[in-house]
């Protein structure tokens, strides 16, 4: 994949995601952590836009009756609001440089408001399949609820890679979720509460909060008792160490299923939402 210091072969990567996706997205998330630099930027580069695309595959079914509103740009989404992105066009034409995705708006049919809270443990081992299929699901989640979701990340301590009501762009969720690495002990309790603070920031409809663990606990709290806050609750599983998740999903009345890999991570997360 890098046949010289600093360079990484597209093609190459390309045909193994054909061979073995599971594999191919494991060790591009082992690259964005490369000590080579140029090969870092280059991996992290090219895993926001791979890890986004197979986000994407995952299907999603809209629930209820939907309304025409202004979104944040999406390429195949909606139409371009010009004049909801007119400053930005202005901006940078004054400029002339290219105008930022981020900044441009677009009119397309919305579902009924979900706000989506994704909780991804970081405790323990944390690189290759863990964490691409961290990152697939934090792109999924940022596909399917672009105006409201959080990506919170959790051992000890809880650290926001998006805050509910901050906006980031997909691709800068996607590295902050590929630039952790594991270390120290679990609170599924305080990580829980998180999500409560974040979601109580949503003026949306239906709040989930997605927990993507084992839900192995190392620390004092009651998990029961911080599920209970949440409105709604749904837990994806690792699919070889599912135990502990399935004891609190009964316990607390979530809803859960189990995910094999990367690959599996989107339509993971349909099959707990829909």
């Amino acid at each position: 994949m890098s046949p010289e210091v600093g360079e990484l072969d597209e093609a190459a990567v390309e045909e193994a995601m054909g061979d073995d996706p599971d594999e191919m997205l494991a060790m591009l998330a082992d690259l964005t952590g490369a000590t080579d630099p140029v090969l870092r930027e280059l991996a992290r580069r090219l895993a926001g836009r791979l890890f986004l695309d197979v986000a994407r595959r995952g299907p999603t079914r809209p629930r209820g009756t939907g309304k025409l509103r202004t979104q944040r740009y999406r390429p195949d989404v909606g139409d371009l609001d010009v004049d909801a992105s007119l400053d930005a066009i202005v901006t940078a034409r004054a400029s002339a440089s290219a105008v930022d995705p981020d900044d441009l708006r677009v009119t397309a049919w919305a579902k009924p408001g979900t706000a989506i809270c994704l909780l991804v443990d970081r405790s323990g081992s944390m690189g290759g399949k863990p964490l691409a299929t961290n990152a697939v699901a934090a792109s999924a989640v940022a596909w399917r609820a672009p105006d409201d979701y959080s990506v919170l990340t959790f051992g000890k301590d809880v650290v926001a890679a998006k805050s509910q009501d901050v906006a980031k762009s997909n691709e800068g969720v996607v590295d902050s979720v590929l630039a952790l690495r594991g270390f120290g002990t679990t609170d599924v309790a305080g990580a829980l509460m998180a999500a409560r603070d974040q979601l109580s920031r949503s003026t949306a409809g239906r709040k989930v909060a997605v927990l993507l663990s084992d839900c192995r606990s190392t620390v004092d709290g009651d998990a029961i008792a911080a599920a209970g806050g949440l409105d709604e609750l749904v837990i994806i599983a690792p699919e070889s160490d599912s135990e502990e998740a399935e004891a609190l999903a009964a316990a607390v009345g979530a809803r859960i299923t189990t995910v094999s890999g990367p690959s599996d991570a989107a339509e993971a997360l349909t099959r707990v939402l829909d």
